[in-house]
């Protein structure tokens, strides 16, 4: 695992979207072999998507051969509802770049049948050769996509019912009130993340450090499914400095002494 220690959440989501950007351009994708995109919602990869958008403004990344699998979205409230994932998703990143609309996938909240909703999920994802890339978050109880504390670390695209700690954090995209949040959510399981050749996760604020601890000083466990990544051949954190405040000062000198030798993912894109 690589952890990489930027200073704040601006260069976190500078350092992760100039990452993507060298990835997709690694992978010189085409129609017949697209880059696959696992992609998350929620305040954390915002500035990701401002700076994606950015850099495919500017001519150095395109999203025409990229495929997209959304880990996750809520259920019993309309596609279209303005904290649906989908209208998330649309709304900050996807009507910004040049991606196709047939290549963006996002779970169907409203399904009739969940669970042959969440199998055609994982069956179109191996139909198109499987993630590519994984990015998301992690909650403040160290949950990656939905898959809450008890989540198997081998789970596959489910529906789960969320916690009242994540209700209660994502209260603030619903006027502040718990009572308004969705309690069940169709996502990926956190086997289907590991799935994927790589992963990235975008830790930040001084709310996700202890789940940052857990993540990598802590030891693989299904309360906190953040520790799987440890068990990925290809996983990176990004975090800013108030998210490492519960790591030991010999781990933070650590990962920013290794990762002086590693190469800045912007000069790859200059």
């Amino acid at each position: 695992m690589r952890l990489i220690i930027e200073p704040d959440y601006d260069k976190v989501s500078e350092w992760a979207a100039n990452y993507v950007a060298a990835e997709i351009n690694k992978a010189n994708p085409s129609p017949e072999k697209p880059f696959v995109l696992g992609l998350p919602t929620g305040s954390s990869p915002l500035g990701m998507y401002k700076n994606l958008i950015r850099l495919n403004k500017e001519g150095k990344v395109s999203f025409k051969n990229v495929i997209t699998f959304n880990m996750d979205e809520y259920c019993g409230i309309p596609r279209d509802h303005e904290q649906s994932y989908h209208t998330f998703m649309w709304t900050n990143f996807f009507s910004h770049i040049d991606i196709p609309e047939q290549n963006v996938n996002i779970l169907n909240g409203n399904a009739p049948d969940p669970e042959a909703e969440c199998r055609r999920y994982e069956e179109k994802i191996k139909s198109v050769g499987g993630i590519d890339l994984f990015i998301g978050g992690v909650g403040t109880d160290g949950h990656i996509a939905f898959n809450e504390p008890g989540s198997s670390l081998t789970s596959r695209t489910r529906m789960k019912t969320l916690t009242k700690e994540t209700m209660i954090a994502n209260s603030r995209f619903f006027d502040n009130d718990v009572n308004k949040v969705p309690r069940y959510a169709l996502t990926v399981g956190v086997g289907t993340i590991m799935d994927a050749r790589s992963v990235l996760l975008i830790v930040n604020g001084f709310n996700k450090s202890r789940a940052l601890h857990h993540g990598v000083e802590g030891a693989v466990t299904q309360q906190w499914t953040i520790t799987a990544l440890q068990m990925h051949n290809k996983a990176i954190i990004v975090c800013d400095e108030p998210a490492c405040e519960d790591l030991k000062v010999g781990t933070y000198r650590y990962y920013k002494d290794i990762e002086t030798a590693n190469l800045d993912p912007s000069k790859l894109l200059s």
